[in-house]
Formats: C-alpha cells, sequence, structure tokens
C-alpha cells in the first residue's frame, strides 16, 4: 500500500464515510516504512520474500501470517477492531480474522481478488496436495465470512455456489480506476519516435502473466516480419522481471523493448499516454478466463484499443474495445498487433468504443457506494447487501 489501487480505493472510501482504518500489508513498490500515516489511514507493513517454488509457499505464508497476527494485535492495542477484511491470495489470512472473530466477536469480510485453486494449477499444472489444501481454505474463508466482495459476477457466483454463501452477503465491487486521475495527459517525449507506433503492457509479472509471450511476439515483428515500425515498452514489476529482461536480451531486440519498472501518478499516465496500442499477454486457462483486469479497465478509460487472448470475462468486458487472438502464441499475438499496427481507422473505432463505455459505465464512486453498503449490512443486522440504500457510518 498505497500501491495496489483496488485496497487503497477501498480504503479512502471507509475512511471518507468515517470509518477509521488500519492496513496491513507487505512492504515493497518503494514503500518501506513499517508505519506510517498517509490521508489518515494507518498502515503496517512487514516483510515477504515471494516464493519461487512449491516448497517455498510454506515458508512464504507461515511468515507473512506471523506477521499479520502480530500487526493485527498491535492495531487493536491502540483500539477497539470492528471489522478485519482480507484480500487474497493466499486464501490463509481468514485465520487472522478468526482469532478476533473467535476472542472479540470482529466481523470477518473477504475481499476476493483471485483464485486460489486456479492460480496455483496455471503455474504448476496439477492438482495434487497443495490445490486440495488450497480448495480447503477457499472454503474455510467463505465459511467464516461474514460478507464476501466480489471483483466481479463471475466471482459472486463461485462464492454462492463453490462457497455455499447466501447471495445476500455477496456484493459486486469492480476495481474501476477514478476517472479523475486517470485520463490522458501530455505523452512522454522520449518515447515518441517518428515513424515508429507505440505498444505496450502494463501489470505484475508472474508466471501466469503472460509477459513472455509478448516479448517473443516482438522478436518476430522484428526479426521474422522485418519491421522497424514497432517500439515496446512494459510497464511494471514482479518476480519475472530478471528473467523477462534476460530474455529479451538473448533475444537483441535492444531498443526496441524497454522495461520502464514500476511507475505511478504522472509519470505512469506520461507513459500510458504515449501507447498507440495496448497488450493483454495473459493466456487462456481457467484461472484468467473468470478475472476483471485491471489493463481492460485501464486501457479503455485511455481511449486505447488493444489486443488479447480469447480470454472470456475480459472479452466480455472489453466489448468493441480489443482484437481478441484466438491462437494462443507469440506469433499469432504477432499478427493482431500487427493488424492494428497497419490499420489506423480500425483503432480509432476500437478507441472510440472502449472510451464510450468507460465513460458510461466505469464509475469507481458507484462502486464504493457498493462497497459501503457490505459495511452498513454488517452493522444493522437483516439489510441485504445488495437491496438497501446506502447509509453513512456513523
Amino acid at each position: 500500500m498505497p500501491f495496489d489501487r483496488r485496497v487503497w480505493q477501498e480504503a479512502q472510501a471507509l475512511n471518507d464515510a468515517g470509518y477509521e482504518v488500519s492496513v496491513i500489508c507487505p512492504k515493497g513498490k518503494g514503500h518501506d516504512k513499517s508505519y506510517e500515516v498517509i490521508g489518515g489511514i494507518h498502515i503496517y507493513r512487514h516483510p515477504l520474500k515471494e516464493a519461487e517454488r512449491t516448497a517455498g509457499y510454506l515458508r512464504e505464508y507461515s511468515e507473512a501470517l506471523f506477521h499479520q497476527i502480530r500487526l493485527s494485535l498491535r492495531v487493536r492495542r491502540r483500539r477497539r477492531i470492528d471489522v478485519i477484511q482480507a484480500c487474497n491470495p493466499p486464501d490463509l489470512m481468514f485465520l487472522v480474522a478468526l482469532v478476533h472473530k473467535a476472542l472479540f466477536g470482529t466481523y470477518f469480510v473477504f475481499d476476493h481478488h483471485d483464485l486460489s485453486p486456479e492460480l496455483y494449477f496455471s503455474k504448476f499444472g496439477r492438482k495434487d496436495f497443495f490445490y486440495k489444501l488450497l480448495c480447503f481454505f477457499e472454503r474455510q474463508t467463505f465459511r467464516f465470512a461474514d460478507a464476501t466482495i466480489a471483483t466481479n459476477e463471475t466471482f459472486r457466483d463461485i462464492a454462492v455456489k463453490r462457497g455455499g454463501m447466501d447471495p445476500d452477503r455477496v456484493v459486486v465491487v469492480k476495481s474501476y480506476p477514478e476517472a479523475a486521475k486517470f485520463k490522458p495527459t501530455a505523452a512522454e517525449a522520449s518515447l515518441l519516435v517518428p515513424g515508429k507506433q507505440l505498444i505496450g503492457y502494463i501489470g505484475i509479472m508472474g508466471a501466469q502473466d503472460g509477459v513472455e509471450t509478448l516479448v517473443r511476439a516482438m522478436a518476430e515483428i522484428l526479426h521474422v516480419r522485418r519491421r522497424q515500425d514497432v517500439n515496446c515498452i512494459i510497464i511494471g514489476d514482479g518476480p519475472e522481471l530478471a528473467r523477462l529482461k534476460s530474455i529479451a536480451a538473448g533475444l537483441d531486440l535492444g531498443n526496441a523493448l524497454q522495461f520502464t519498472g514500476y511507475l505511478s501518478g504522472p509519470t505512469l499516465m506520461a507513459h500510458l499516454s504515449a501507447l498507440n496500442i495496448g497488450v493483454i499477454p495473459d493466456p487462456p486457462n481457467d484461472f484468467n478466463d473468470k478475472l476483471s483486469m485491471n489493463k481492460v479497465f485501464e486501457y479503455m478509460m485511455l481511449g486505447l484499443p488493444f489486443v488479447q487472448f480469447n480470454l472470456i470475462q475480459a472479452t466480455r468486458e472489453a466489448a468493441g474495445a480489443a482484437l481478441v487472438v484466438q491462437e494462443h502464441s507469440p506469433k499469432a499475438l504477432a499478427d493482431g498487433i500487427l493488424a492494428l499496427v497497419d490499420d489506423p481507422e480500425r483503432r480509432e473505432r476500437m478507441g472510440q468504443s472502449g472510451r464510450a463505455i468507460a465513460e458510461r459505465d466505469f464509475r469507481w464512486t458507484t462502486e464504493a457506494r457498493h462497497y459501503l453498503d457490505a459495511y452498513g449490512s454488517l452493522f444493522r443486522p437483516g439489510l441485504s447487501v445488495n437491496d438497501q440504500r446506502h447509509y453513512p457510518a456513523s
């Protein structure tokens, strides 16, 4: 925090509604203070070393849980905790909430960001003991949750059907950026090269995010198609970044591909505003098919056409703003990118279509009201999360 946009928006919504908010999170992304207060929100951070192999997850999760319980008790020493919200993955944080729920009657809200069993399978390709354990933890998380926040309707259905939750205790809150902060600005001048179209990616770089496919698609464009009119920037950070840089160097992509690292604020918007085409290289699988991807919302809010693989949820939300590539391969992704590079009128139509949908539907203020309704229902028994007028916090 405040790197995670969704959680930061939720924390601000609660703070603005009169709740006192404390956030427990890992250190990183340039935010390494163990404790600080930003905009009235108390942030407690702990160290975390992300696992790269299956065996490392036990250590990572154990250390994280230790710090989360420790810091939650530190927060409680300062003042009473009425609600604990857990934002997965992993689906182990219900154990932290359970301590407070059992001892103090604290409510537990589950903010369902990712599908942990599907995420594990997408990384390791097996439904082994650890996969079954994740399924068990997911069931327990839903079991103990007093309310669940779902990122889209597919997640809501999972909470009800797979998690056994009462539909009245599940509310959909989509991760739309704030329109006032996420709009085109003056482009980063160093990225504007005459005669070059700039394509780009923004997001985390993990094994499941498919960024290697984009790197290899650029090699296809540059060396096989002999196209010198396309540059690419990859914005973000993640456990795969060093390996991806090594692959790009081995493919001799030179200045045609740049890794910017993590960007935020005006610098991020200036880089995004220089793009002609966005790319979503995430591979189609049972995990990615169900996700609402921030990149979809961000590209559409900027009026940016983009290329993606055939991801069910993302395709539904993108509508006419995306060129959907059916085959999952660097060659097919290169085909899609070049199809848009060579058709500026199509790019214009797609960008306008996405921007129109975003202006009509992508309103964080509406999502924030839904989110606050979920909290309001906890303190007003008998009110449904999904069927009440919004009551401000007292």
